[in-house]
C-alpha cells in the first residue's frame, strides 16, 4: 500500500476521532448498562423463557406487544448486568408499558 501521505493522513484524522468517542462512550455506558456479553446473556435468556410461555398462549401478541415486552427484557438485562440504580432503566421500562397501555 505505501506509505501514507499528507492527503491520506487528514482524511483518517476524523475516523480517528470517531473511534475515539465511541470507545469512550463505550466504557462510560458500560458503567450504567454493565458488561455487553453479560448483558446480552441475559435478554436472550429472557427472551427465551417468555418465547416458551407465549408458544403455549391461544392468542398471539400484537407486534407492538411483542415489542414492548422484548425492549422491558432489554431494561431488565442492563439492571441485572449494569447498575440496578441507573434511573433511566426503570423510566424507560415505565416509558415502553405506558405507550403500549396507552394503545389498546
Amino acid at each position: 500500500m505505501g506509505k501514507p501521505t499528507r492527503e491520506t493522513a487528514l482524511l483518517d484524522e476524523p475516523e480517528a476521532a470517531h473511534q475515539a468517542e465511541t470507545a469512550a462512550l463505550v466504557a462510560e455506558r458500560g458503567t450504567t448498562h454493565g458488561d455487553w456479553d453479560a448483558h446480552a446473556t441475559c435478554v436472550q435468556d429472557l427472551k427465551d423463557e417468555l418465547s416458551t410461555h407465549l408458544r403455549k398462549r391461544s392468542r398471539p401478541l400484537t407486534a407492538m406487544q411483542l415489542e414492548a415486552l422484548h425492549m422491558i427484557l432489554h431494561k431488565i438485562g442492563r439492571i441485572v448486568a449494569g447498575d440496578p440504580n441507573f434511573k433511566d432503566h426503570w423510566d424507560d421500562i415505565a416509558g415502553y408499558a405506558k405507550i403500549t397501555a396507552d394503545r389498546l
